[in-house]
């Protein structure tokens, strides 16, 4: 019975690789050109930013951390907050340095490619937008000393290539300081 058993296995295990020996012919193909499903190229198309958000107040600013090296002061506006069908999170950042001077910008951060952008920043009147200063999307540096673009894109706002949330969301985290790392449990 084991003789029996061992020629079935035998003659299975040769079937199957004639199987696969036929159908594995070699090609010519270019295996180099092999790319992984997530990284392949979609189809994105950017949501249009018809409206700007109004300036920010003082008094409705959050903090953030971005280094304890830096001398400067950065606070998102939490109404200008909001995550697009895109997958891109739009916020004004408002940046102090020590003497009082501000940057006010308003800007997106792409979660599935690790860039930001600005669409506007503020006027030279200090009394609404600018658009002329709009670019294109790079890539967030991580490296800088004022790379808060890295610091709200790894701390609060995108986890695994999509926002970690609604614009509700976000900015409850950035209130209370809730931290990606200091999620994990």
């Amino acid at each position: 019975m084991k003789a029996f058993a061992l020629a079935v296995a035998c003659v299975a295990t040769g079937a199957l690789l004639a199987g696969c020996s036929s159908a594995g012919k070699p090609t010519n193909k270019d295996d180099s050109a092999f790319t992984y499903l997530l990284d392949r190229k979609s189809n994105w198309v950017e949501n249009k930013v018809d409206t700007l958000p109004p300036l920010p107040t003082d008094a409705n600013l959050l903090p953030f951390e971005v280094s304890g090296n830096t001398p400067l002061h950065f606070a998102i506006d939490p109404k200008s907050v909001s995550v697009g069908t895109d997958g891109v999170v739009r916020y004004t950042v408002v940046v102090t340095s020590p003497g009082g001077a501000r940057n006010v910008n308003y800007e997106g951060i792409r979660c599935d490619t690790y860039e930001w952008r600005q669409y506007a920043g503020l006027n030279a009147d200090h009394d609404g937008w600018d658009a002329t200063v709009a670019n294109q999307f790079s890539r967030i540096e991580n490296g800088a000393l004022n790379a808060y673009q890295a610091a709200l894109y790894q701390d609060y706002m995108c986890a695994n290539k999509i926002p970690t949330g609604t614009a509700q969301h976000i900015v409850e985290n950035i209130r209370y300081k809730r931290t990606q790392t200091s999620q994990i449990h």
